[in-house]
């Protein structure tokens, strides 16, 4: 059974377990920078299952326009089971329908985001982090 969870105070290093075993490029060993990003996001959902979280997205929103999806990730061992598709309709039930919901996919993901209803966009810009 999957449990979901709105609160946002989170531990880092049962986000950056998530990370480490979802293969997202995260900087998952660095415990200090990954509680900046829980602190500093404005949603945070995560999935549960027998005590051990195994799911996450991480949100930057204005509530009135638009939300950044910085983070999705799923244990590898639990992909496929649907558990990132509740994830992103929980994020946009907290955002409602006057917000668009924005990402950057990783390449391996680029297939997956169309079947929840994402379009591609050809006119996104990137400025790298330096770190």
């Amino acid at each position: 059974m999957i449990i979901y969870s709105e609160e946002k105070v989170q531990n880092a290093s049962d986000v950056a377990q998530v990370f480490k075993n979802s293969g997202i490029k995260r900087p998952y060993e660095n415990y200090e920078r990954i509680q900046r990003m829980i602190d500093n996001a404005d949603i945070l959902i995560t999935a549960w299952t027998n005590g051990k979280m195994i799911g996450v997205a991480r949100a930057i929103t204005d509530y009135s326009y638009c939300c950044y999806l910085s983070d999705l990730a799923v244990d590898s061992a639990y992909q496929k089971d649907g558990i990132g598709t509740e994830l992103v309709h929980r994020v946009q039930a907290q955002i409602g329908e006057e917000c668009s919901l924005v990402l950057l996919s990783a390449p391996g993901a680029v297939e997956y985001y169309p079947r929840l209803g994402f379009e591609k966009a050809d006119k996104a810009f990137v400025m790298k982090r330096k770190k």
